[in-house]
């Protein structure tokens, strides 16, 4: 059931393989690629258990030289200390710029391995195991990486793309129900963002996606994919089109931020959603029937759509300003016209923001 897809980036184009039992293949094909002489898989502690093994059997029955490198899982260790401490373990065992680093875990994970990758040495390649869904359908494909820093999420990273993506739907069977739920949030995105068509099949296909079959599953990895590759292809430093894959993160990042981390990145995006759909209603881009779409299909799969009442509005307003979205001042915000048709635009007039951050309904 394996199916590739390229990213096409010129001399940087790399293939995505998406598809069951993918884990066992990656030694085999790193071997064919010779991304590195030498390999560091880095992982947390929670997805290295389950998987590390796995991974490290595949590379030295490959023939290939490895090493498990761990952190403490968790969005708490996506900083700039755990980049110095992983550096540190790498330049103890003796890495050089001839090796490559595997970043095997979630979104927090491919990142922090991305940006490891791109500043050790002054760049080192790297690919991509991810293991969550949020992961496989985003956060791995198009070369963002980055850390938080206590004022946003993300505020110091780089573009750095990896060599190759390795994409097993089975682990997402040892996946805990929330964070699965939580990559439908970056799902959907999708669909409300770019494809009406894929927005409902998400609906209509909801009884077999959450009973995770492989065809529906492996056919939703593989359209996400696509919709990504082709904008990064598109627009690889996010200079205009690229943009409209923020659909939800702007105000989604400012609730995550406003909940010290604690709320998952999912969550906090499918509110992003739900809050930017309402906002369009309001500013009068958006029809109601819209918002009331978006709502349903984020309530389907059980994601939260309100901001928490105890985030007050002014410090939501805060870590707008220092999202990295921002520009000279000015939010912009990814705003949908209709499903699957978005708009970016920084002129939204203040009351307008003010009631849907303080949580007022739509009249």
């Amino acid at each position: 059931m394996e199916q590739t897809i390229e990213v096409g980036l010129g001399e940087r184009s790399y293939p995505i393989c998406i598809g069951s039992k993918v884990l066992a293949q990656i030694g085999p094909a790193l071997q064919d690629k010779q991304v590195g002489k030498r390999y560091a898989i880095i992982s947390d502690d929670q997805v290295a258990a389950l998987y590390g093994e796995a991974l490290l059997h595949s590379l030295t029955k490959a023939g290939l030289a490895c090493e498990l490198i761990t952190f403490p899982h968790g969005e708490a260790s996506k900083n700039l200390a755990t980049i110095g401490q992983l550096a540190s373990a790498l330049a103890e065992q003796g890495f050089d710029r001839k090796d490559a680093l595997i970043a095997l875990g979630g979104g927090v994970t491919g990142d922090i391995t991305g940006f490891l990758a791109a500043i050790y040495m002054r760049g080192i390649p790297f690919v991509q195991v991810p293991t969550t869904l949020l992961a496989q359908v985003d956060s791995s494909v198009g070369g963002k990486t980055g850390v938080d820093i206590p004022q946003g999420k993300n505020l110091i990273g780089c573009f750095y793309q990896p060599q190759a993506v390795f994409i097993d739907t089975d682990v997402l069977s040892t996946l805990p129900r929330e964070e699965f739920l939580g990559g439908m949030a970056e799902v959907i995105k999708y669909g409300a963002s770019i494809d009406a068509e894929f927005f409902t099949w998400l609906g209509e296909n909801r009884p077999s996606i959450l009973a995770l079959d492989a065809t529906s599953i492996i056919y939703m990895v593989r359209r996400c994919c696509e919709m990504k590759a082709d904008v990064v292809e598109q627009d690889e430093r996010e200079g205009g089109l690229r943009r409209i894959l923020n659909f939800g993160h702007t105000i989604g990042h400012a609730v995550e931020a406003a909940s010290g981390y604690q709320l998952i990145h999912g969550f906090a995006v499918a509110i992003g959603m739900q809050a930017v759909a309402e906002l369009a209603v309001r500013a009068g881009i958006a029809p109601l029937a819209c918002a009331t779409a978006i709502n349903e299909l984020l309530l389907a799969y059980e994601l939260p759509v309100t901001i928490p009442k105890d985030y007050s509005a002014e410090a939501l307003r805060g870590y707008l300003q220092t999202d990295k979205k921002t520009v000279g001042g000015r939010v912009f915000f990814v705003l949908p016209e209709g499903v699957g048709k978005v708009r970016i635009t920084d002129a939204i007039a203040e009351v307008h923001l003010d009631a849907v951050l303080a949580g007022q309904p739509l009249a």
